[in-house]
């Protein structure tokens, strides 16, 4: 869904590789205020020497720099592209992505994996307006439950970047921004309904004029659902552990908000706010209800003391709280906080060069009626990146060193490597390190009568990354073309029929992803392939088996056009095989799925949309027994001024 930029790639690489340098000069720091910048136009200098290559990425360098001038892959999701999509959830925004496979765990609002370049889910990085989220018991977000309508922009920077974020980041990181004010005062809803009995409404306001900026939104939404689980109880305990063939119902709930000011052009103030509550029936043999509420809150400030010279200092608190019942019982509770600072300094010197220094500091903590042996865990993280320019040459290069409270110290370093062959045609390459710390549940959740639990003896999981890259345009269509091979050693699994956490010794990744986009006959073209090869290389009996439930390829397509008021589009994805455990006893058998959509524009603010999801009513699955919905068309009355 990356949006195509306006102009040719001969007129982007001047906005690319050249533009990036004079841009400088300009650079913001990578957090939710310079995306904002890029979309809401605060900064009128910043705008203007960007506004022609359109748009700007924040999240891979943690500088601002247009999205063809970086030298990572990079998809990026505009609120234009969702509600062209009409996507109704996060997980559909994100479904078929390069390099993207999720593994869901039944229908709206259950638990979802996404696995980036085939790492596992507490692999990847996830940021809300700059701010670490996720739950510190399982290494999770959930992501799925962040409500599609407060959502402004998603970023996914694909490959290693410890040497930036630091732990959990070995496979990418997936940057989501919430809606964002500025200019004249605007109010924004949406009405919607389908299947399931499904329905929701979002509404809210922004504005704040020239230099000021503010939004606020909020959503409710939900479903009657379907039954989540085909699971078999005692004495299988297949699936879900349990046959309950029931309607799993979800409700979310959400808010943000968010304000900012230009107190002047070297001086601003930025503040965001996410809160989502969820209630969310599912099948299970203990539990069968969870309500959990997920909250994001940050600050920021950026000074410009030097003309050369930026300065960002931000401060955030991230929460994700459970509550799990048994037929309307407590059961348990896992709450969880993630406190962080960071500052950043960014200097330019001589047009051509940018170098970043800064340091993080992450508290993670527990509380729940689980007892834990360990609840708390410092991290401090020092992190340096030099960013340069030299005619069609640019190389990125960035090192770290993280502190970690419980696993001592851990270096990682990346460096990249980019050339304009031609004004067509651009060759990267690449090479990455990265760790990823053990959960607080893979190393202290008690065991029981069924579950071993966790295991304190674990080690962090350590990774190297090698890619070759390839970018350019023929005729109306720009495309890519990245090969990788990851190598991480002591991975953590959790290994049937106990689910014991345990270190694997090696696991070898190696992938390709093919993307092109571009307009053929009006129409707007958009599709990529994945192929990937997870293999376990540990001694034993699964060496040379897939690791569990990754797709080894996958492939999405695109299509949309406009016929005066009335708009058309289709979306087909693709997954091929996967297995559900580690010992590829489960097959997972491909599946494909067509959606159709329509819209009809009353005005250029009032539209009405209709979506037909999985068309031929495909039956499938990507976790063993857990079902996934069916045929089902959903109707929105969507109302967003530009």
């Amino acid at each position: 869904m990356t949006r195509r930029p306006e102009k040719p790639l001969r007129h982007r690489r001047r906005g690319g590789l050249l533009v990036a340098a004079s841009l400088l000069s300009l650079t913001t720091s990578g957090t939710a205020s310079a995306a904002t910048d890029a979309d809401s136009a605060p900064d009128a200098g910043f705008v203007d020497a960007v506004s022609e290559v359109d748009p700007v990425v924040v999240t891979a360098t943690r500088t601002a720099e247009t999205a063809d001038a970086t030298l990572a892959p990079v998809s990026v999701v505009t609120r234009e592209d969702i509600e062209r999509s009409q996507a109704r959830s996060t997980l559909d925004l994100l479904r078929g992505l390069p390099g993207i496979s999720m593994a869901s765990f039944g229908g709206p609002g259950r638990v979802a994996s996404l696995y980036l370049r085939g790492t596992n889910p507490n692999q990847v990085l996830f940021l809300v307006d700059g701010i670490k989220v996720g739950s510190a018991t399982t290494g999770q977000t959930e992501f799925q439950n962040l409500p599609v309508d407060q959502i402004e922009r998603i970023e996914v920077v694909r490959g290693p970047r410890s040497s930036l974020y630091g732990s959990e980041a070995a496979g990418g990181v997936v940057q989501v921004f919430t809606r964002r004010g500025g200019g004249p005062l605007q109010a924004f809803g949406s009405l919607s309904a389908g299947r399931y009995q499904t329905a929701g409404i979002a509404g809210g306001i922004r504005g704040g004029g020239e230099q000021g900026r503010f939004s606020v939104a909020g959503n409710f939404d939900q479903s009657r659902g379907f039954d989540a689980c085909a699971g078999r109880g005692f004495p299988y305990f297949d699936g879900c552990g349990t046959d309950e063939p029931d309607a799993d119902g979800y409700a979310n709930q959400g808010v943000s908000a968010s304000a900012g000011y230009d107190v002047s052009e070297r001086f601003s103030v930025d503040a965001s706010f996410l809160r989502a509550e969820t209630d969310v029936d599912y099948d299970g043999a203990f539990q069968n209800e969870a309500r959990n509420m997920q909250q994001v809150a940050g600050l920021t400030v950026r000074l410009r003391p030097l003309d050369l010279w930026d300065l960002r200092l931000s401060a955030g608190r991230s929460w994700d709280e459970q509550r799990n019942f048994r037929d309307g019982a407590f059961a348990s509770r896992f709450d969880t906080r993630r406190d962080s600072l960071s500052l950043q300094n960014d200097l330019a010197f001589g047009g051509k060069h940018l170098v970043t220094a800064g340091v993080d500091y992450l508290r993670d903590m527990v509380a729940s009626d689980v007892d834990y042996a360990v609840d708390s865990r410092d991290n401090i993280g020092v992190f340096g990146e030099y960013q340069g320019w030299f005619g069609p040459a640019a190389i990125k290069a960035s090192l770290r060193y993280d502190d970690n409270e419980q696993f001592g110290g851990h270096t990682t370093g990346d460096v990249v490597l980019g050339f304009d062959v031609a004004p067509d045609l651009r060759i990267t390459a690449a090479y990455g390190t990265a760790f990823t710390a053990p959960t607080f549940n893979d190393l202290y959740y008690p065991g029981d009568a069924f579950f071993a639990g966790g295991n304190p003896d674990l080690e962090p999981e350590e990774s190297r990354s090698a890619e070759l890259g390839f970018a350019g345009r023929i005729g109306p269509m720009d495309w890519s073309l990245n090969l990788f091979e990851t190598h991480i050693d002591d991975l953590i699994t959790l290994v049937p029929p106990t689910f014991a956490a345990e270190n694997l010794d090696r696991a070898r990744i190696r992938g390709l992803e093919a993307v092109t986009f571009g307009r053929i006959l009006a129409t707007d073209i958009s599709a990529n392939l994945t192929l990937l090869d997870p293999r376990n290389e540990s001694a034993g009996a699964d060496d040379g088996n897939l690791l569990a439930r990754r797709p080894e390829q996958t492939f999405r397509l695109d299509l949309d056009r406009r016929f005066g008021r009335v708009g058309l589009g289709a979306s087909f994805f693709a997954a091929g095989r996967r297995f559900d455990d580690p010992a590829n006893s489960v097959r997972l058998d491909g599946y494909s799925l067509l959606d159709l959509r329509a819209s009809y524009a009353f005005s250029d603010a009032l539209q009405i949309q209709a979506r037909l999801e999985n068309v031929f009513d495909q039956e499938y699955e990507t976790v063993a027994y857990y079902n996934q919905p069916g045929r089902g068309l959903y109707v929105t009355l969507r109302y967003a001024p530009d």
